[in-house]
């Protein structure tokens, strides 16, 4: 009931600290929907820093849309990982994923007992797995005002644009607002190709170096497993008539036919009748105990007690 209860309470502890990020984003983008004045003055304030930096932004959208893009997908990279460590994030990703094979698997060989050990080790590491994706969304916390502001200059520039269309490698004149999907804009699946390739570039090199440079890795110890006692079957005494019977199982046939023959040879004769006694139907005084402990008479072969 501790375990239970000690798990419960790890459970509720990583839930509140995955909420809590995801509460503060949630509050910002309220208040920017019911306060739209809000939005264009963060607009105000990137575009002080952004036009001057690229002063070709109102003539070439694409190069502008890669280099913002780019800029943010880097320090995002950088601020994630700042509060993750990558190697955690690696070893709890294998984790999860080593637990719902072998779930699978257990569940395709219709193996009740390891289906119910998986599912025990998942119930574990969620606590893990939802203080993992917490730290994944802090850096939001801190760069969710960037964005949207960057977001909103960049929609009011393609809006006011000389040019309501851009060029790209798989379509030479795509409209800005076209949807793609019905949801985003053309504009915005610009942002995101220009940006996307670099973004995961330079996480893979963040990684490789902290990697590189971890504690545990220059050692070269292993990662302990801390619910390996969890996979480990429980061993339970035989009683002991089983044990018995597993003691007659090895005996040989040999030593068996010796058993039964000692117990056959036995004294397995009963005790001679009372003297005197006599036979209640014929009177006859010729009478013995048969070996079930009954008075027979030789004579009329009468049986009693």
């Amino acid at each position: 009931m501790a375990a239970q209860a000690g798990q419960g309470g790890a459970q509720n502890q990583a839930m509140a600290g995955m909420m809590t990020p995801m509460l503060v984003i949630l509050g910002f983008m309220v208040l920017l929907s019911v306060n739209p004045s809000l939005r264009t003055g963060l607009s105000g304030l990137a575009g002080t820093v952004i036009e001057p930096a690229l002063p070709f932004h109102s003539e070439f959208f694409v190069p502008t849309v890669a280099i913002i893009g780019s800029s943010i997908m880097i320090v995002n990279t950088m601020i994630r990982g700042i509060f993750m460590d990558p190697l955690t994030q690696v070893h709890t990703a294998h984790r999860n994923k080593q637990i719902t094979k072998q779930l699978r698997e257990a569940q395709a060989e219709r193996d009740t007992a390891r289906v119910d050990k998986m599912r025990r080790l998942q119930m574990e590491m969620m606590p893990e797995s939802m203080a993992m994706q917490s730290a994944m969304m802090k850096p939001m916390m801190f760069t969710i005002v960037f964005i949207i502001a960057i977001f909103s200059w960049m929609a009011e520039a393609a809006t006011g644009f000389r040019v309501d269309y851009v060029s790209l490698p798989w379509q030479p004149m795509w409209g800005m607002m076209d949807r793609v999907m019905w949801i985003f804009p053309a504009w915005v699946v610009t942002y995101i190709a220009m940006s996307a390739p670099l973004g995961r570039i330079v996480d893979r090199h963040i990684k490789i170096i902290r990697f590189g440079r971890h504690p545990l890795i220059l050692k070269g110890d292993p990662i302990p497993e801390p619910l390996l006692h969890l996979l480990k079957e429980e061993t339970k005494k035989a009683p002991a008539t089983t044990r018995r019977g597993q003691r007659r199982g090895r005996d040989g046939p040999r030593k068996r036919g010796q058993e039964s023959e000692t117990k056959r040879s036995g004294n397995v004769h009963a005790a001679p009748p009372k003297a005197g006694t006599s036979c209640p139907d014929c009177n006859s005084l010729s009478v013995s105990r048969v070996s079930s402990g009954r008075i027979r008479c030789d004579v009329c072969r009468n049986e009693w007690r």
